[in-house]
């Protein structure tokens, strides 16, 4: 399974906004956003602000934002962004649908990991069930109806347990949680408000067009 090695801190500063790559140290005063808000290297803190970048390098700096938001390769990103496109409908809604209904992001989202890096570590331990079936492939896509669930041997880690009595201010709108039953399911698609508003897909689609 490939993993993105790349300072986590320093994709914040690069795309120079909150990633939120680290979990709850994103949200603290220990946040590199907070501390040093420049771009990562000797000339992102001896310029005073970011550079002027072509139309090129804004639509690549999207990408990686995006991409690295999601905690993906290249590979999974541009494979991801294909299928959207041959789904009939708004391209750029499909491909953020997708990103959002992957399971490692679905994990996220339900706050059983405090980040998708971590997620996607969970997933692929296989502690989780998908219908009752372990599920270990991050970029599963999960559907309407399906129920997640945590296999019942790691209910019995101190991780969940930590993770299960962690306060979720707010889940999205596509997701339930039975606490009772320790588990979840997909209402529906995640609805246009679920998606991120801060990502301005349609440059992607321009970037990959080329």
């Amino acid at each position: 399974m490939a993993t993105n090695l790349d300072a986590q801190c320093k994709q914040c500063r690069r795309a120079g906004e909150k990633l939120f790559l680290k979990g709850e140290r994103c949200s603290s005063p220990k946040c590199a956003l907070v501390k040093r808000n420049t771009a990562p290297g000797f000339h992102g803190a001896a310029s005073k602000g970011r550079r002027r970048v072509s139309d090129y390098g804004q639509q690549l700096a999207e990408k990686q934002k995006v991409r690295r938001y999601y905690n993906l390769m290249e590979k999974q990103f541009r494979i991801t962004f294909e299928r959207a496109k041959k789904k009939s409908g708004d391209a750029g809604k499909n491909f953020l649908k997708m990103l959002e209904m992957r399971l490692d992001n679905t994990v996220f989202r339900l706050g059983f990991a405090v980040s998708r890096f971590e997620a996607r570590q969970v997933v692929g331990h296989g502690h989780l069930l998908v219908n009752g079936k372990k599920v270990d492939i991050p970029s599963y896509q999960v559907k309407e109806g399906d129920v997640i669930s945590i296999r019942e041997r790691s209910l019995k880690n101190a991780f969940f347990k930590k993770a299960l009595e962690r306060k979720v201010d707010e889940r999205p709108s596509w997701l339930s949680w039975n606490n009772a039953e320790k588990k979840a399911k997909v209402l529906h698609e995640p609805a246009d408000t679920d998606l991120p508003a801060n990502f301005n897909v349609q440059v992607i689609i321009e970037y990959y067009s080329k």
